[in-house]
């Protein structure tokens, strides 16, 4: 009797320990799918960022050039 007490206990804790690892290897795949994910969404934030920049710059750029021409034309205007 106590020896199947002993290997019921060894059993026990040898599942215990293969249900341990498992756990710990599906918590590590997904802190690095985690961290795959936050990386792409980082990516794609400057890239949206960058992409809003070169707009502003292209929208202010457009305005200043804008603003030349006025500025010329009612120079000839005025003469």
């Amino acid at each position: 009797m106590m020896m199947m007490m002993m290997m019921m206990m060894v059993m026990m804790m040898i599942l215990m320990m293969m249900m341990m690892m498992m756990m710990m290897m599906m918590m590590m795949m997904m802190m690095v799918v985690m961290m795959m994910m936050m990386m792409m969404m980082m990516m794609m934030m400057m890239m949206m960022m960058m992409m809003m920049m070169m707009m502003m710059m292209m929208m202010m750029m457009m305005i200043v050039v804008s603003l030349m021409t006025m500025r010329r034309r009612r120079k000839k205007k005025r003469r």
